[in-house]
């Protein structure tokens, strides 16, 4: 099944909240989406604007989750979840443009996994978690190396406009199984990033349990899980597709601010 947020509105905005009366949401069953509402009505997709598929009231990501990612960028492999944050401001449909900032020299792709809460979490245990969980989706995690560094903390590297690509559609947990699924990234169609999902040093379970010790996750929050290794910088004019088994592809392009 593949959830979406969508409107009939070609020009809605890609970040319009679900507040909007732009907002539908809906079901993609081949080219027709059919709205959840009830009386809903059915469009074809390519009648439709497809919106990221959740709206966060916050995007909460881990850092360096993967043992050879961390060892690219030359950093130690941390003891506990490395967490940060992102605006939902930064989130992106699929097919809309990544803007390359001009305060930026390098800007990265980073192809990750997705969770999106189901429902209010709060000291969560591990062997719990999966009942948190609404589905999975594609993240780009975008990254603007080189302030990342000079900043010495992640807001501004990790939070321009347009820096959460996400979707195009989330699909539920109970069509999931994260131990057979693979992601790969592809950065002008050369394969730039693969990696299995039980690669990862800290798994679903774990960051959703350290994660709601602290804070409390609502329901539409998404969890970007961590990118393996194989990220590096993208151009304008560049196209940057994320590829997960069993989820689905998705795929920006590149634009100059």
């Amino acid at each position: 099944m593949k959830l979406i947020r969508f409107s009939v509105d070609r020009n809605a905005l890609p970040t319009t909240p679900d507040g909007s009366p732009l907002v539908k949401h809906g079901v993609l069953e081949g080219d027709t989406v059919r709205e959840t509402a009830p009386g809903g009505d059915t469009w074809p997709l390519a009648a439709v604007r497809l919106l990221p598929p959740c709206w966060p009231s916050k995007i909460v990501c881990v850092g360096r989750n993967y043992r050879e990612h961390a060892s690219e960028l030359g950093n130690p492999v941390p003891a506990e979840p490395l967490i940060f944050l992102k605006p939902p401001s930064a989130l992106l449909a699929a097919g809309d443009a990544i803007v390359y900032p001009a305060l930026s020299a390098r800007v990265d792709y980073e192809g990750e996994l997705g969770v999106v809460i189901g429902r209010r979490a709060r000291n969560v245990e591990p062997e719990k978690a999966d009942a948190y969980i609404f589905g999975y989706t594609c993240v780009n995690d975008v990254t603007a190396r080189d302030l990342q560094k000079k900043d010495g903390q992640w807001t501004r590297g990790k939070g321009f406009d347009t820096f959460c690509p996400v979707g195009p559609w989330i699909v539920p947990r109970d069509e999931v199984n994260l131990a057979q699924l693979s992601l790969r990234t592809f950065l002008n169609g050369e394969l730039k990033q693969e990696a299995s999902f039980t690669e990862m040093i800290f798994p679903v379970p774990e960051v959703i349990a350290y994660v709601t010790r602290f804070m409390t996750l609502e329901p539409g929050d998404l969890l970007a899980t961590g990118t393996p290794s194989g990220v590096g910088p993208m151009l304008p004019g560049a196209v940057v597709r994320i590829e997960i088994d069993g989820i689905g592809a998705l795929e920006n392009p590149v634009a100059a601010e």
